[in-house]
């Protein structure tokens, strides 16, 4: 499997910690043995972790048993209400974790993942587009289809990137991409006192 991450062997975790705010909280999402949670808590970010493969979370929690690993599908983030409560600065997807979801659940996905992020906050995801950037067998998930499943999510694209170290995307086989949470819009209620008291 290819994945662009960079010279940096930490380029996930070194992009996500630049979109971040001091102390500012991180979903791993699809983790797996924790590469990116254990380098982002190394960088002082409080971040949870979160896999549907227990073997691969036990690896997680053996390197750093103070960050949170949780067993769950990510279209249920079945987490407890206390760790999730408070909402997360970025969600982030790395390692080809949206072409291994499974087939079916990617609209789900990004709307469960939007629903805990804070206001202003991002899903930052890189995926392989081709065979070259993918685990053998695992099916590519096209742009259109990710961006679509965002925009059903009520998320918007902010930047595009082929590697993680931020290198211009043109339309390579591998993408980075930055989806921010769209600003609420206002409903017909509001809107119409915004108009009555100007």
């Amino acid at each position: 499997m290819s994945v662009e991450t960079s010279a940096d062997p930490h380029g996930e975790a070194e992009l996500v910690a630049s979109l971040l705010p001091e102390g500012g909280r991180v979903l791993d999402a699809g983790c797996g043995t924790g590469r990116v949670a254990l380098r982002l808590a190394e960088l002082g970010h409080p971040v949870v972790g979160v896999d549907a493969d227990l073997s691969l979370l036990r690896v997680a929690a053996d390197r750093n048993p103070r960050i949170p690993f949780w067993l769950s599908d990510l279209a249920e983030l079945d987490i407890p209400q206390g760790i999730i409560g408070a909402g997360f600065d970025v969600v982030v997807l790395a390692g080809n974790a949206i072409p291994l979801l499974a087939p079916g659940t990617l609209d789900e996905v990004m709307c469960t993942l939007r629903g805990v992020l804070k206001p202003e906050g991002l899903v930052v995801a890189g995926l392989g587009l081709d065979a070259q950037h993918l685990p053998e067998g695992i099916p590519s998930v096209s742009l259109e289809d990710y961006d679509d499943a965002c925009s059903g999510a009520d998320l918007e694209l902010v930047e595009r990137y082929a590697t993680w170290d931020r290198q211009p995307f043109d339309g390579g086989g591998y993408a980075v991409s930055v989806h921010r949470r769209a600003p609420a819009r206002p409903t017909p209620v509001s809107r119409l006192r915004s108009l009555l008291h100007r």
